[in-house]
């Protein structure tokens, strides 16, 4: 089964928390501090595997998760870093985030391996809190949280040129006939249910991939049939060959029938449907008619817009050659760059926020608060201000401050300590 979208949960290491402890040896009975540092958490990590051509391992397993970091440990041990997640993906997988559709990485080019989320970092241990004015700190700082993201994954085809057309007008006979593709033909609507990719080798040595997109049809662009479901794989072709049945063996018009796919190609995507195309007017060998010529009408409808008409036959092979050669020209105008989708999410900006340590205890009667994130907090406010004392209170709710002074037993009027600063406790 060909599987080319699948929604799947990530989500990375958490850093192992820092450890407290004291060094407790022989006649030294007030040892400093010697909690070691949590072990960083793994990565989420997405590599391309040459091998794949489909997404369907993805499709039974939805959940990954990378291990935690281990604690760090007395004796100033260092907790083990957690191994990272490799999940294998094909080229021209695009990792979107689900809920906004932004895209965070294009795995295709030169673009083989990236991080998607990062492991938690591990916290510091209590040896690193010691100072001059707290030789003892009875805290340390936990590891950094786990990253997790629902992203969803779609596999759009890398091929410079794309066949597009209704179902059962000859592209699958048409790649099969040019390139090494070995695609599945028979004379029912869509045979194609895979996008087949081919290379077209030219004797001069110029040469192109070229990809079968399964066949279109009206209302494709708003999820009808099957068209829907690729059209995202003409997303990276540079240019289109759109193939119609000339011969009206099917009793449709050709005429007709490349007004109707251009529309559904404009509906989907108008920068889609604006690249170069080339209409190749196929079944020429079952044209029999003493009426005009249905190649000459197909011409002089769209020669006129700038499209090029080739009259080939995917059976005999008339006309092949010529169309081959013109697109190999086309290409060697335009940027030999593969179309790329460019990163508008980013994981670590959106998910990451800083997470310092402090305890809460109850020292003679006050409550005493103490840590980095005390510290840290206290040099850069001004409490003597409206403002910055707006912003204190602020701060000692959101970062669940209050809440822990309340578990703690906290009642109003109960005195709060914070290394130079004393306050009474009221309720708001």
């Amino acid at each position: 089964m060909f599987a080319d979208r699948a929604k799947i949960y990530i989500r990375s290491g958490k850093g192992g928390d820092g450890h407290v402890s004291f060094r407790r040896e022989l006649y030294v009975p007030n040892g400093g501090p010697d909690g070691g540092d949590g072990g960083r958490g793994g990565d989420i990590i997405f590599e391309v595997d040459e091998g794949l051509n489909t997404l369907y391992d993805f499709r039974h397993k939805t959940k990954f998760t990378a291990k935690n970091g281990e604690e760090g440990g007395k004796r100033r041990c260092h907790g083990k870093n957690a191994q990272d997640l490799i999940l294998k993906v094909p080229e021209g997988t695009i990792i979107k985030e689900a809920e906004s559709g932004k895209v965070i990485a294009d795995m295709s080019g030169e673009n083989k391996r990236q991080v998607i989320l990062k492991g938690g970092k591990g916290g510091l241990g209590n040896m690193h809190f010691a100072t001059s004015t707290m030789q003892v700190p009875k805290y340390a700082q936990p590891g950094q949280p786990a990253q997790e993201l629902w992203v969803m994954l779609e596999l759009k085809v890398i091929a410079d040129v794309g066949l597009v057309g209704f179902p059962n007008v000859g592209k699958s006979t048409l790649l099969s006939r040019v390139t090494n593709a070995n695609p599945k033909i028979a004379n029912y609507h869509f045979t194609t249910i895979n996008p087949n990719l081919g290379v077209v080798d030219l004797p001069n040595g110029d040469g192109f991939v070229m990809a079968d997109i399964p066949g279109l049809i009206e209302g494709a662009s708003e999820g009808l049939g099957l068209g829907h479901e690729f059209l995202r794989h003409i997303e990276r072709t540079k240019m289109m060959i759109h193939v119609v049945d000339a011969a009206g063996t099917e009793g449709r018009d050709p005429v007709e029938d490349i007004y109707k796919i251009n529309a559904e190609l404009k509906s989907y995507n108008p920068e889609i449907a604006s690249r170069p195309q080339v209409i190749a007017a196929n079944k020429s060998d079952l044209i029999y008619t003493e009426d005009e010529d249905p190649v000459e009408r197909i011409r002089k409808e769209f020669e006129s817009q700038g499209i090029k008409v080739f009259k080939i036959s995917g059976v005999s092979g008339e006309g092949i050659n010529e169309l081959l050669y013109y697109v190999a020209e086309q290409l060697k105008t335009m940027d030999q760059k593969p179309i790329t989708f460019e990163q508008e999410f980013f994981p670590g900006d959106e998910l990451i926020h800083e997470n310092l340590p402090y305890t809460v205890e109850v020292v003679d009667g006050m409550y005493v608060v103490e840590g980095p994130k005390i510290e840290k907090m206290l040099g850069y406010t001004n409490l003597d201000s409206e403002k910055g004392f707006l912003f204190f209170q602020k701060f000692l709710k959101n970062t669940g401050i209050l809440a822990d002074l309340e578990k703690a037993g906290i009642q109003e009027g109960d005195t709060v300590k914070m290394y130079g600063l004393q306050f009474d406790y009221y309720k708001e």
